[in-house]
């Protein structure tokens, strides 16, 4: 069986079909790379991800950045799933429908049982930074 970061890898350019999280799925990201505990997606801002003002939904923002974090743990290839614990994110510009953004994670501290991992996420040419979290994941063996 392939494993999970040469899944990613085939999928370098394209939209991510394979995933299986259904949520991943309707937030529809392209892969644009893919290396243990560290991916970068894009997407774009869809009409419905919008807040009452035109811009993009913090709670939108939240969800893309749990969601890579999610698929950064998948990366690693391990055999116990990854709870999230809590996110903490800083908002600091807003994007608009049809908007391309650039999610980007690394994986800050890598324990036994805890993980601590950053996503930011960019403005499409990466010259404004529109919002970064970070999570504590807990490993929970299956």
């Amino acid at each position: 069986m392939m494993d999970r970061l040469e899944q990613l890898k085939q999928f370098i350019g394209k939209e991510f079909t394979q995933s299986p999280s259904p949520f991943m799925k309707w937030l529809n990201p392209v892969i644009l790379s893919a290396e243990e505990g560290q991916l970068e997606f894009q997407y774009i801002i869809r009409q419905e991800w919008l807040n009452p003002v035109g811009n993009l939904h913090g709670g939108i923002t939240a969800a893309i950045i749990d969601d890579i974090i999610g698929a950064t743990m998948y990366s690693l290839n391990e055999g116990s799933f990854m709870t999230t614990i809590n996110n903490v994110i800083d908002y600091f510009s807003a994007a608009k429908e049809n908007d391309i953004i650039v999610a980007e994670t690394k994986i800050i501290k890598r324990g036994k049982q805890f993980v601590n991992a950053q996503c930011e996420i960019w403005n499409a040419d990466k010259t404004r930074l529109i919002a970064r979290g970070t999570s504590n994941l807990f490993k929970i063996n299956n």
